[in-house]
Parts: structure tokens; C-alpha cells; sequence
């Protein structure tokens, strides 16, 4: 029997399909719950008692559309595991990232049953959505060693700088404090879904206050970037988390001032994760002591 054979490039693509559909997953969902739909399907894994495919109502059919959205991220998360092992040369470090998209997925899974089954109690709601930036997280990595050159892999890998640890610590922060507003705001899934019992005014004004702090934090941060010399690709990301975080807080504040309207809501659930995506990027390119040496920063001044 012959082994298949899969390349570095074509492993590379894979990743990439893995990482867009864990990115739209997170958008489908929030699109059943924008919706309405959260129980268009009331059973786990059929729709409806032991009906499979949804019926051709509305609310069924956005839930519906977003489990098939599921069934092909099991597939690309699949595609990754068996390209992992057949990948020439194949990685150990690659492997294990792959089977923590499996793990990630499968406990996505039980989860997603339990959202449903307990009707959209906010905690599991919150759970499931920061259990997706979770996966996110491991696709982003295992995109990134699947794009390194397999020459360097034996070198010592420098470790993340205290700024990257930080910004994904306060990028952290930003986004809980945001689905505990998510929690407590109008758009339950289900007119009949509990809430979590805050003020929306309260949770919305700290959340706010983080993202405030973020942007204080990132425009510091890349000013200080230029200013030492950090590479390139730190540089480029840092800018990148940056500028999608400002659009991040802009839409916030138009929605929460405009009444929450869905299709701003749904733009902001999209914006999250692609600051999380820009965020881990950019903490793994910045490592080391992100500081050129004196001899670069020497020819790079005019005489």
C-alpha cells in the first residue's frame, strides 16, 4: 500500500483552509444567535425529534446552515490531522497542533449540544464562543510553524516578549468583558433565553474602559516598535492589531449608541476574531529581545 505523500506548500494550505473556516464558524454562530435561531434546531444532532435536515422555516434553517458549517470544520480540522502524518517531512510539533484542532473541535461539539439542550443558558453561550478563540489560537500557531522553513526547526526558538504576553493578555481581557455584555444585551438567540442579570449600561461602560486601554497600550506599543528597531514582521503586526482594534472600538461605540442593530452586531462579532487572529500573530512574531543590533541600527543611520 502506498503512503500518501503531502507537501510543506500544500500542508500550508490546508492550515489556512483550517484557520477560515474556524474564523467563519464563529461568525455563523453569531449569526443564530443575531437571529434569533438559537433554537431553529431544539435537538442534538437532528434537528427536530428525529428529523435531520432542517424544514424549510427560517429560524431552522440559519441553525442548520451553521451545523453544516460545523461538519465542514470537522473535515478541514480532519484534513489537518491526516496531512500532519502524511506531510515529507513530517513534524511532531505540527502533529500535535493538529490533534489539538481534533480535541478543540470535539469539545466544541458537546458543547454546542449543551447550549442547545439547556436553551442558551449565557454561560455555556459565553463558554462556547471563548472556547472558539481557544481553536482560533491553535490554528494561528500551527499556520505559522507550517509556514516555517524546515531547515530551522532544530535552532532554539527565542521566546515570546513580555509585550506580545501583554497585549494578548489585555486583547483577553477586551474580549470577555465583551461577551459578558453579549450576556446581558438584547440578542439572546431565543426571545425566551435568560439573561445575565447586569445592567447592559454597567458591563458596557468597563468593557469600554478596557478597550480604551488597549488602544493606549497598542499605539504606545508601536510607536516603542519603530523606535528600537524591532523587525519588520513585529512591526507590521503590531500596526495590524492596532488598526483592527480601532475599528473595532469605532463599531462598538456607533452600535451601542445606534441600539444595538444586528448587522453592526454581527460586524463586531466578526472584528473579534480577526483582532484575536491579528493579536496571536503578532505575539509570535514577537520574540527575542526586538531590538536590531547596534551594528544594524548603525548602518541603517545616514553618516
Amino acid at each position: 500500500m502506498i503512503k500518501p505523500r503531502v507537501s510543506p506548500a500544500a500542508y500550508r494550505k490546508i492550515t489556512v483552509w483550517a484557520l477560515a473556516l474556524l474564523a467563519l464558524i464563529i461568525v455563523s454562530g453569531g449569526a443564530v444567535r443575531l437571529t434569533g435561531s438559537g433554537l431553529g434546531c431544539p435537538d442534538w444532532p437532528a434537528c427536530d425529534n428525529d428529523q435531520l435536515v432542517a424544514p424549510l422555516e427560517t429560524h431552522a434553517m440559519i441553525e442548520f446552515i451553521n451545523r453544516l458549517i460545523t461538519g465542514l470544520v470537522s473535515a478541514i480540522v480532519i484534513a489537518a490531522v491526516l496531512g500532519s502524518h502524511w506531510r515529507v517531512p513530517r513534524r511532531a510539533d505540527l502533529v500535535w497542533l493538529s490533534w489539538g484542532l481534533v480535541a478543540g473541535v470535539l469539545a466544541q461539539i458537546v458543547l454546542g449540544g449543551l447550549v442547545v439542550l439547556y436553551e442558551l443558558p449565557p454561560a455555556l453561550v459565553i463558554g462556547h464562543f471563548l472556547l472558539s478563540m481557544v481553536l482560533l489560537w491553535n490554528a494561528v500557531v500551527l499556520l505559522w510553524r507550517a509556514s516555517e522553513n524546515d531547515q530551522h526547526q532544530s535552532e532554539p526558538r527565542p521566546r515570546p516578549h513580555w509585550l506580545g504576553n501583554g497585549v494578548v493578555a489585555l486583547t483577553s481581557v477586551v474580549i470577555v468583558t465583551g461577551t459578558i455584555v453579549t450576556g446581558a444585551g438584547p440578542h439572546s438567540g431565543d426571545e425566551d433565553a435568560e439573561r445575565i442579570d447586569v445592567a447592559v449600561r454597567d458591563v458596557a461602560q468597563i468593557h469600554g474602559s478596557t478597550v480604551v486601554a488597549l488602544l493606549v497600550v497598542l499605539a504606545g506599543m508601536v510607536w516603542w516598535l519603530r523606535q528600537r528597531g524591532a523587525p519588520e514582521q513585529a512591526q507590521l503586526w503590531g500596526r495590524t492589531v492596532l488598526g483592527v482594534a480601532l475599528a473595532q472600538g469605532l463599531i462598538g461605540y456607533v452600535q451601542y449608541f445606534t441600539g444595538v442593530p444586528v448587522l453592526l452586531v454581527g460586524a463586531h462579532i466578526a472584528g473579534a476574531a480577526l483582532l484575536w487572529i491579528a493579536t496571536v500573530f503578532f505575539w509570535l512574531n514577537a520574540r527575542g529581545p526586538l531590538v536590531r543590533a547596534e551594528a544594524e541600527i548603525a548602518q541603517a543611520v545616514p553618516a
